[in-house]
């Protein structure tokens, strides 16, 4: 998931040099929201490996 917030990431930074902002707006907020997503996913995987689940 973290390759596809760097994917479209990429694809805004090319946008705006090519002055295209509404494509540029468009991938930056879809790269803002995939990396928030894989952050939160990020840390849940730390907690419940620090915490496992105890039977």
């Amino acid at each position: 998931m973290l390759m596809w917030a760097a994917i479209f990431l990429i694809i805004a930074l090319i946008a705006g040099a090519f002055g295209m902002y509404g494509v540029a707006s468009v991938a930056t907020q879809i790269a803002k929201i995939l990396f928030f997503i894989f952050l939160v996913l990020f840390i849940v995987s730390l907690v419940f490996h620090y915490f496992p689940a105890t039977q």
